[in-house]
């Protein structure tokens, strides 16, 4: 398991007036970007490694931009 003690969380930039249903993204730890539901942030979360978690976030703002 891996230890996201350290882990600083921030809400996606899409997330807006939605009643809470928000993606939050932990950047800071060495190796690894980890996801999870802010509705449950004591529930389960997504770890990528960066090379990967870079190319989803490029796929998702080009698909949203068209």
């Amino acid at each position: 398991m891996t230890d996201l003690s350290g882990a600083v969380w921030r809400k996606s930039t899409r997330s807006g007036d939605n009643g809470g249903d928000c993606v939050e993204v932990a950047t800071n730890l060495s190796g690894i970007v980890a996801v999870r539901d802010s509705k449950n942030p004591e529930g389960p979360t997504l770890t990528f490694d960066p090379a990967a978690w870079g190319r989803f976030v490029a796929h998702a703002r080009a698909r949203s931009d068209s």
